[in-house]
């Protein structure tokens, strides 16, 4: 049984002291692939140096709606970078989609226009590129909803750690969008959890940790990796009445197909 972990962030602090380590320890644990996510232009480059040294692992590149410049010039500047940064690499294959992109009206409400506009541009190279896209969207849905709409994703993509609001999923598959779930499906206090999956086709989910962050139980509270990700894959299971392996199995071969990846 293998699993492949669609969302974590190896690119961060908090791995500095044991990342390699760890990151070796995830694939003896049956995590044989990987999408290590980056969220601004920096950690996109610090992701992809990390993912070039493992066959198993691949990259993602975006600014996130929390890591977005002050400013529209500072935002053209960082894309333009960004853009760069990606063309420079393609020849690798490492980096499979743009993200992570979006919105955040939790963390950030003084910047919306400007989170539209990065969100919006970034779709754009996307498209350009021929990737798809790997989106955060929190408390926005419906903003979130109304630009996949006006700009269509030509490979479309995931929503990322996928809050679990019914309008948000159902619009969001019938858009042609994947979505993953990560430990918040696990949690004791998750309402509609169980509702949100079963709203799911097999062939359209995804599993993720979202390391170091988002443990699901029973490590709720403790720094999250990726070996974590078959607590995920369990609740599925258990929702759906089907067999971890064949879990592990079908969201293995949805992030291949999402992500291009032979």
């Amino acid at each position: 049984m293998e699993f492949f972990d669609s969302h974590a962030h190896y690119n961060d602090e908090k791995f500095n002291e044991d990342r390699e380590e760890i990151i070796e320890n995830i694939y003896s644990s049956s995590v044989t692939r990987l999408i290590n996510a980056g969220y601004s232009l920096k950690s996109s480059e610090i992701a992809f140096e990390i993912a070039k040294r493992y066959d198993w692992m691949y990259t993602i590149s975006g600014i996130s709606p929390n890591d977005i410049p002050e400013n529209e010039e500072e935002l053209n500047f960082q894309l333009n970078k960004l853009t760069n940064f990606i063309n420079d690499k393609k020849d690798s294959k490492k980096i499979v989609a743009i993200g992570e992109i979006g919105l955040d009206y939790y963390w950030n409400k003084d910047n919306i226009d400007l989170q539209k506009e990065a969100f919006i541009r970034q779709i754009e190279i996307a498209n350009s590129m021929d990737l798809p896209v790997v989106i955060h969207t929190r408390e926005a849905v419906m903003d979130t909803l109304e630009i996949l709409k006006k700009h269509q994703v030509v490979k479309k993509g995931v929503f990322h750690c996928c809050p679990l609001n019914r309008e948000l999923v159902k619009e969001g598959l019938k858009l042609g969008f994947y979505i993953s779930f990560a430990g918040p499906i696990t949690f004791k206090n998750s309402k509609n959890a169980n509702e949100i999956i079963e709203m799911c086709p097999l062939d359209r989910i995804l599993i993720e940790t979202d390391s170091p962050y988002l443990s699901p139980e029973p490590n709720r509270g403790k720094r999250n990796d990726s070996r974590n990700v078959k607590y995920v894959a369990k609740k599925i299971a258990e929702v759906k009445n089907i067999e971890l392996e064949r879990i592990a199995q079908i969201t293995y071969e949805n992030a291949n197909r999402i992500f291009g990846i032979e």
